[in-house]
């Protein structure tokens, strides 16, 4: 099942998440992560859309991994943070 999620990220900007979510499977796949913030590289969202493929839908494994993501990769995120992405992820099965 699609699933998707709006939020504005507190004294950040927008951010729409979508992802296919099966409850048997508990595990995010097809991430979209879209909004008015920015990102640096230009690639640095899809990088993280890639690398959350087949992660386990739980708070603190979604916020550490994108952490992880961030920092292993130097990308760098305006007007959105990991904290925003997790929220914007679990409200997608709430």
């Amino acid at each position: 099942m699609k699933v998707n999620s709006v939020y504005k990220v507190p004294e950040g900007k927008l951010m729409k998440i979508s992802f296919d979510y099966n409850k048997n499977s508990n595990k995010i796949n097809n991430l979209k992560i879209t909004g008015d913030f920015f990102v640096y590289p230009e690639e640095g969202i899809e990088i993280i859309e890639n690398e959350m493929e087949n992660t386990i839908i739980d708070r603190d494994v979604i916020y550490n991994k994108i952490e992880k993501i961030i920092n292993t990769n130097l990308i760098q995120l305006i007007g959105l943070n990991s904290e925003g992405i997790t929220k914007g992820i679990m409200m997608c099965i709430k």
